[in-house]
């Protein structure tokens, strides 16, 4: 059996707690942000536009162009478009900190990024997939209805993005006792919902994942490249560069293994992309803020970006 004829199985009690699970991650993630942060991003937008451009509008068109490149199978190309539809993972935050980044840039763009992925994540993903003959063909086979897919992602982000950033304004000071073991814990959970996206399947996973991960390596290294040059090419410094690189790098490839198995009944090859992305981008983003932590940026920006 090929990778385009596996179906990933998931009863819908599972499918139940992977959803909650996501709100509950992200609830934790908005217990962190203020109304301050959209005020600081609007007084100097620039790093944030350079950012949401490469994450929304630069990743999902390059990763056309690396599919047509690499022409993989359907299942494993609309698997590539679904991850990077999606807005950045939540271990970015962390990452940029390590990495001697801009950590508010960071988070400013976390946040608005999950907004933004209530409307970017259905349309790209439905837009890229439709461009290329294999994957338009897979997506007609499922019927997908883009209000459905959106409905489903504002519930699972913008609703417990509001509710946290509420009580976090409300209750700060049991946001902020409370935040410090949520963030432990929405990397322990994020850890658990891969393992049980393939616990179940494991077979599949390691029948077809050696398919997937030259593509995914490939892929990941061109969302990093994409973020931190598209920066210096505006001419950002060197701690807001970092800071964009890993945040267009860390995709949520947790809310795309739940999108995968509501709108694509678990379809094998989309979700050993996601899954194995999941993997991959906590070894390269890791890998990545520990070299940057050895070495301090620098803080001076001139000539269109050339550092001195």
């Amino acid at each position: 059996m090929g990778i385009d004829q596996v179906t990933l199985n998931f009863n819908s009690a599972t499918l139940t707690i992977m959803n909650i699970l996501i709100g509950f991650i992200m609830f934790g993630v908005a217990l962190d942000l203020k109304v301050d942060d959209f005020k600081r991003t609007l007084s100097t937008p620039k790093p944030v536009l350079i950012g949401l451009v490469a994450q929304f509008f630069l990743l999902p068109a390059f990763t056309f162009l690396l599919v047509m490149v690499v022409k993989p199978l359907p299942s494993i190309a609309l698997g590539l478009f679904l991850v990077a539809a999606c807005p950045g993972g939540n271990l970015s935050n962390f990452l940029t900190y390590l990495g001697k980044g801009n950590t508010p840039l960071s988070i400013s763009m976390s946040a608005i990024s999950t907004v933004l992925a209530i409307f970017m994540t259905p349309f790209n993903t439905l837009f890229w997939g439709s461009l290329y003959p294999g994957t338009n063909a897979l997506m007609r086979s499922f019927s997908i209805s883009p209000v459905d897919m959106l409905l489903t992602i504002f519930i699972m982000l913008g609703v417990p993005l509001v509710l946290g950033m509420y009580i976090g304004n409300k209750y700060p000071g049991w946001a902020s006792r409370t935040n410090k073991w949520m963030k432990r814990f929405s990397i322990i959970f994020f850890i658990l919902f891969v393992l049980a996206s393939l616990a179940s399947n494991f077979n599949y996973f390691l029948d077809f994942v050696g398919m997937v991960a030259i593509v995914v390596f490939l892929h990941n290294l061109v969302a990093i490249l994409l973020g931190y040059f598209s920066s210096r090419v505006a001419g950002l410094p060197e701690q807001d560069r970092r800071a964009i690189a890993i945040e267009v790098g860390i995709q949520n490839s947790g809310l795309g293994l739940i999108l995968i198995f509501n709108f694509f009944d678990g379809l094998g090859g989309m979700a050993i992309v996601a899954a194995w992305w999941a993997i991959w981008h906590i070894v390269s983003g890791l890998s990545l803020a520990t070299f940057w932590s050895k070495r301090e940026p620098k803080t001076q920006a001139i000539n269109g970006g050339i550092q001195v």
